[in-house]
């Protein structure tokens, strides 16, 4: 469950404005998109739902979820357009979203630790302007292993 805290005008307390609560167990993980609209979560029940402002109110309302991972989701990041979730499973995943109400597509599965991923940090890299070159980000990984895995990962630009 996740609780939405407000501090009204003049006010010395926040006060709670509303819950969102759709996952099977506890959440983990928060993450917020660059531009701050969509708000990801990730829970034990292995998945990662995607939350966006409800137009009709000023409420949040899951509109997809990502699922692929194997066990709980420990932690999240986002960096430009991608949305990145580490697991229990001991693997990373890069997630994009195709379009408007599309949906999202895994773009990648990264694997080498040896434990349950705990940690995440994400950059993207500066690169080659020239229309329809790959963007690049460097991806850290902290795991339960005691390891920091650093990956470059490329992600070829939306087909129109």
């Amino acid at each position: 469950m996740i609780r939405v805290w407000a501090r009204l005008d003049g006010a010395k307390t926040h006060d709670l404005v509303a819950t969102l609560d759709r996952h099977r167990s506890s959440v983990n993980a928060l993450a917020l998109s660059s531009d701050g609209s969509v708000l990801y979560s990730g829970a034990c029940d292995r998945s990662v739902l995607v939350w966006e402002r409800d137009k009709s109110s000023s409420y949040m309302a899951v509109t997809g979820a990502l699922r692929g991972h194997e066990r709980a989701i420990l932690c999240l990041a986002c960096v430009g357009e991608l949305v990145i979730s580490g697991s229990g499973d001991r693997t990373v995943r890069i997630w994009r979203r195709e379009g408007f109400r599309m949906g999202y597509s895994c773009l990648a599965v990264m694997e080498g630790h040896a434990r349950g991923i705990k940690s995440l940090a994400a950059v993207r890299m500066p690169n080659s302007d020239e229309a329809g070159e790959p963007e690049v980000y460097r991806v850290c990984s902290g795991s339960l292993d005691g390891e920091v895995m650093v990956w470059r990962v490329r992600v070829s630009p939306v087909s129109s």
